[in-house]
């Protein structure tokens, strides 16, 4: 069985700001990238969501829990500041420490969105 407990069917690739759309906002996007703002206030689970190649800025750290697609479930912290670089993902995340969880994702189009 899923980790995510209510699928009964596989996952597909959604919008993360379709999906999380009170916690993930679009802030700017072109033929080249999109922009969004993300804050995860604690104990919420977002919906899982998929992103293309994207960069992380951690504007207000703390602990998560994340779901992935293929049932791994890991635990870690982001750290004010930090700025991470991730592959393309299916995934849900969830808020595990006592502050939001406020960051900037900038996702790839095109070539580089898929390496």
């Amino acid at each position: 069985m899923s980790p995510f407990g209510f699928f009964a069917a596989p996952i597909h690739a959604q919008d993360p700001a379709v999906v999380n759309s009170k916690t993930i906002k679009v802030k700017f996007e072109n033929d080249r990238v999109r922009v969004m703002e993300a804050i995860l206030p604690p104990g919420v689970k977002e919906q899982v969501h998929s992103h293309p190649a994207y960069v992380i800025y951690v504007l207000e750290g703390g602990r998560y829990r994340n779901y992935a697609s293929d049932g791994k479930v890991t635990e870690g912290e982001l750290k004010t500041g930090e700025v991470l670089f991730r592959e393309p993902l299916t995934h849900a995340a969830e808020n595990i420490g006592d502050k939001p969880l406020h960051m900037i994702l900038v996702e790839l189009k095109g070539e580089a969105a898929n390496k």
